[in-house]
């Protein structure tokens, strides 16, 4: 910490930050930065480790492991960008910046030197001519042009590994079907209160959805309403080979569904048999399983398939995304809307990955019953 900066100078700056309009819509990233500028002032900069910021900021517990779980340096590179974005826009005039340098959770502040007014000066002279040559004109113009595109490709939003995803499937005025599964529930019978028999559940077709499905189709529809991408909401049987033709598609927690028969043709894919609930590879049997999964579904862990392919059948792009329970299929959905996750599970991928069929297998755990941040397993691009 700069010592011409007072601690009061620093909260004031702080509370500037956080009340902003890239901190007021993330609570999580209110709480990060607040936690680790209120701990470097206190000269507790020490204790600014990943695994204590995933106990006292994230709620994770004692036996949280950062390398199972990257949600503390995801969060930590959401920070740095929406600090960069304010103090290019809004926060471009503070006369204190806080910065978090890459590779640390420490903090730093410097005071930024504001200009002063000064006295008016006398205008120059005119000079003996004002005749400007047609020549100088055009030069003068290329120069104004050139300074225009600089500031443009300066303050233009990047391109994120999120645009570069759905891309393909997103380009031309098509809308994009976002596609929910029904799940099998059972009802019991209200005529039988003491079941004894299967005839005494009533299979309820067609009304439920699950709660990853839920959160993940929100998260997708949240998604494509800030790109401004048409979409068109389906559900369970409500999806025909004839809508998976007319333009791109979206498949959540897609393999209790007829469409399963889809997925089944990838190298990839969910299998749930009496001997192996799990992911297959070309067919066999994989370590990405769940052993001892209870019958309530309720588990430790999970593993999801991201995939993104052209079709053969349908000839339309098509996105797919399931856990074996719901818990991957909320991970997945994260993966595929957080450009943080993205770049991360994307590091050393193929140069031109944009343009290929991918599939991406990815492990969660499941904390307190909510998924943490997902890791990825298997990468495959075609």
């Amino acid at each position: 910490m700069s010592e011409a900066l007072s601690q009061e100078q620093i909260r004031e700056e702080m509370t500037r930050v956080l009340a902003s309009h890239e901190f007021r819509s993330s609570k999580r990233s209110q709480e990060f930065l607040r936690y680790v500028i209120e701990n470097t002032l206190k000269g507790q900069s020490d204790v600014l480790k990943e695994r204590t910021i995933g106990i006292e900021v994230f709620g994770r517990s004692t036996n949280y492991d950062p390398s199972e779980d990257a949600t503390v340096r995801v969060k930590a590179g959401e920070v740095r960008k929406r600090l960069g974005i304010y103090y290019s826009g809004e926060g471009s005039h503070d006369p204190v910046r806080i910065e978090l340098p890459s590779g640390t959770y420490v903090p730093e502040f410097r005071p930024v030197a504001v200009s002063t007014p000064t006295e008016p000066t006398a205008p120059p002279p005119r000079p003996r001519t004002a005749l400007v040559t047609p020549r100088r004109s055009v030069l003068a113009a290329v120069v104004v042009l050139i300074a225009a595109a600089v500031l443009w490709l300066g303050i233009r939003p990047g391109v994120t590994p999120i645009d570069e995803f759905w891309s393909p499937v997103l380009k031309g005025a098509s809308p994009v079907f976002v596609c929910a599964a029904f799940v099998p529930v059972w009802g019991l019978d209200s005529n039988s209160p003491k079941p004894q028999r299967m005839e005494d559940f009533v299979a309820l077709n067609d009304q439920f959805v699950g709660g990853g499905d839920l959160i993940a189709t929100s998260r997708l529809a949240a998604m494509l309403t800030r790109m401004r991408h048409p979409y068109r909401l389906k559900l369970g049987n409500d999806v025909s080979f004839a809508d998976m033709r007319s333009g791109p598609a979206i498949l959540v927690g897609y393999s209790y569904t007829r469409w399963k028969e889809i997925s089944s043709q990838m190298r990839f894919f969910i299998k749930d048999a009496p001997n192996f609930v799990g992911i297959t590879d070309n067919g066999k049997d994989t370590g990405w399983n769940l052993p001892n999964l209870p019958r309530d579904r309720h588990t430790g862990e999970d593993y999801a398939i991201v995939s993104r392919v052209f079709h053969p059948d349908t000839h339309a792009m098509l996105v797919e995304m399931a856990g074996i329970t719901q818990y991957g299929t909320d991970a997945a959905s994260d993966l595929v809307t957080n450009p943080d996750l993205m770049a991360e599970a994307l590091r050393g991928a193929p140069k031109d990955w944009q343009s290929k069929n991918l599939q991406i297998v990815v492990r969660v755990k499941v904390i307190s019953g909510a998924p943490t941040s997902p890791k990825v397993v298997q990468r495959y691009f075609w």
